[in-house]
């Protein structure tokens, strides 16, 4: 070999996917920790030459630091197998499983100076365990493919076990001399292949490494690597002479690849690493390429997901129905849940389709269409079930391929959204109230301003104190109104309690409306009998009446006059505005008080966010009041509303 083996054995322990560091001395400080290592810590190279127990301060709870000490005092190594370890990742307490030992580490003299720890994680193989012990009666079937999954990974991880401590023998053996590289390289357990840099000759190749790519030693030990395993050349060629340019590894996880192996092409998942190994001018001389079969594995894994999709869709509360469609043929089956959504049962695709709302069935051939893509698809869309009234329904599910990649089954959930929907549209509407709401007295504080930097060079003493004073009660509305729109539980239930006190009716009217009466357009005639006092919410009579005059500006502004009336009806003030505009006809009238009506400006109604007077009918009827209208096509309106005089 053209470099020294010393690179080697660094670049083999660097470049090792599996967990490897070495802590030294009582204090039990970091001496060496791989790449790997630092990963699966979830730290940067910074640790190297802290104690461990200041590196790694979540673990104090833990027993790492007591085996690590006892190990180092005793010297009898350490093993464990999926043993948990809770790590501080990126802010968040991960939780991870390792099969691992301790070893101790002695000098030349076989004093013990440190503890070197050999670890694998088999996270993934311990949750795949525990997957299979969460099957339900209704899996039977499953469980027993399960159970034979569970004996392929149990056998995984005596191996991986295994594996770990040939890892700490082939150490052990690197410490003791040099000059047995080679034969570490071919007794490691895992693949391992050195590439001379220069030419792609292959130098160093071990069994597991001819084992995996399915070659004999001949066709691969001094040859160039793409002639011994040409069917990779394409892909990873290009990969390798990038490692060689860059000096950077390149790591790759479960990369799916065809191989031929003994004249057979077979598809594996693999994990491998190309890793530089540099001599003592920085040049890289070799790649070092380590590699482990985890096909078994992935394929373990898949299945799982699988059946684990199945659970959990079977599980899912009572309100979600449940399905399994068959692309072969159409047919459905379906849960109790789902019959009862459809108001159907045992039916295929083609007839369920026909339930669906006109402007909604190409939803469906629209999201299978998409899922073939991505393998998963969701999508709202209306159906009309037999002798029920409309529904909203979300469908969500995932597609499953067969070997040619055919979309083969699809396993999904149907959840009835009627309610949620209706509830969106509550929100909805509750946001256009808010704003109509916080629009009237923004509007009288803009006037007030306005008028104010009209005068603000020529300050009329008599004015200005009354347009502050108007400013802080329109301002003190806006708080109000703030307040309680922050009480959304109340506002959702149309429950926003009224603050009642007695209030004189004439001190209300007056007071309210500046911003038309600093208009000057209008002319506001207060009739009636002004010595009448309330029991009542003034801020929200305030709202209404503002609202009723803002309107009749609105719908008759030819004229230059809008009368207020106060009366009294029995135990209830009767409060009027009556203009003089171009009236309202009759059939038009019902619909007055409903949300989203609006009149414009030629006296005609169309729908739209016309939410004033629903405002005004709320406020009210929460009184305890009605309201109403009288309005004849070019005589006026007289819009009323009555409250009652005292609780």
């Amino acid at each position: 070999m053209q470099f020294a083996d010393k690179n080697i054995l660094a670049s083999l322990v660097e470049g090792s996917p599996y967990p490897i560091y070495l802590i030294m001395g009582d204090e039990l400080r970091i001496a060496v920790a791989n790449k790997a290592t630092l990963s699966a810590w979830g730290r940067d190279s910074s640790v190297i030459g802290m104690r461990f127990e200041d590196a790694l301060p979540e673990l104090a709870e833990q027993p790492f630091k007591a085996l690590l000490k006892k190990v180092m005092d005793t010297g009898e190594p350490y093993y464990a197998v999926n043993d948990k370890a809770e790590l501080l990742i990126a802010g968040k307490i991960v939780t991870s499983f390792y099969t691992f030992s301790y070893q101790p580490v002695m000098d030349i003299s076989g004093t013990r100076i440190g503890v070197v720890c050999y670890a694998t994680e088999v996270t993934e193989l311990v949750n795949a365990i525990n997957a299979n012990k969460q099957l339900t009666e209704n899996e039977v079937t499953s469980n027993h493919s399960l159970a034979r999954i569970n004996g392929e990974l149990l056998v995984t991880n005596e191996k991986l076990a295994a594996t770990n401590e040939e890892l700490v023998e082939s150490y052990h053996q690197l410490q003791t001399s040099e000059s047995r590289f080679r034969s570490l390289i071919q007794q490691a357990p895992f693949a391992i292949c050195v590439i001379r840099a220069s030419d792609l000759v292959v130098t160093e190749v071990n069994d597991r490494y001819l084992e995996l790519v399915g070659k004999d030693r001949f066709q691969l030990d001094g040859k160039i690597i793409w002639e011994g395993v040409p069917e990779a050349a394409q892909y990873y060629a290009p990969l390798m002479q990038r490692v060689i340019k860059t000096n950077v590894s390149y790591t790759a996880k479960e990369a799916e690849i065809t191989l031929i192996r003994k004249g057979i092409p077979e598809q594996l998942f693999i994990d491998f690493v190309y890793e530089p190994v540099v001599d003592h001018n920085g040049s890289v001389t070799a790649i070092m390429v380590i590699g482990i079969d985890v096909s078994q594995k992935v394929n373990a894994r898949k299945a799982i997901e699988e059946i684990e999709e199945r659970i959990r869709l079977a599980i899912q509360a009572a309100d979600i129905g449940v399905y399994e469609m068959r692309y072969s043929t159409g047919q459905l089956t379906t849960s109790e849940r789902f019959d009862e959504i459809f108001g159907l049962k045992k039916v295929d695709r083609e007839t369920l389709l026909t339930y669906y709302h006109p402007e909604d069935k190409h939803l469906s051939d629209q999201a299978h269409e998409e899922a073939r893509l991505t393998g998963n698809f969701f999508y709202e869309a209306r159906i009309l079930p037999p002798n029920s009234p409309m529904k909203w329904v979300r469908f969500q599910a995932r597609i499953f391929f067969d070997a040619e990649n055919t979309p083969e089954r699809v396993i999904g959930t149907a959840i009835d959204i009627t309610e949620y929907r209706a509830l969106q549209q509550q929100k909805d509407d509750f946001i256009s109230i808010a704003s109509h709401e916080l629009k009237t007295p923004i509007t009288t504080l803009k006037a007030s301003f306005q008028m104010m930097e009209r005068m603000k060079n020529n300050i009329n003493p008599l004015t200005f104190p009354k347009l502050i004073e108007q400013s802080s009660r329109s301002i003190n509305k806006i708080t109000d109104l703030v307040d309680d729109l922050l009480n959304v539980s109340k506002m959702n239930q149309g429950e926003v309690p009224l603050r009642k006190d007695w209030f004189a009716v004439i001190e209300m009217l007056d007071k309210c409306c500046s911003h038309v009466r600093e208009s000057g357009t209008h002319q506001l005639i207060i009739t009636g009998d002004k010595a009448i006092s309330i029991f009542a919410d003034q801020h929200r009579i305030d709202q209404v009446v503002v609202n009723l005059v803002n309107n009749a500006v609105k719908y008759a502004p030819n004229t230059d006059k809008i009368y207020l009336d106060i009366s009294i009806e029995k135990e209830f003030v009767k409060i009027s505005v009556h203009d003089n505009g171009p009236g309202i006809s009759a059939d038009k009238i019902p619909y007055l008080f409903e949300r989203y009506y609006r009149a414009d400006e030629i006296g005609s109604q169309v729908s739209g966010l016309g939410l004033g007077l629903y405002i005004c009918s709320d406020i009210v009827q929460r009184h305890g009041g009605r309201i109403g209208v009288e309005s004849t096509v070019g005589s006026g309106s007289n819009f009323w509303f009555t409250i009652p005089i005292e609780v």
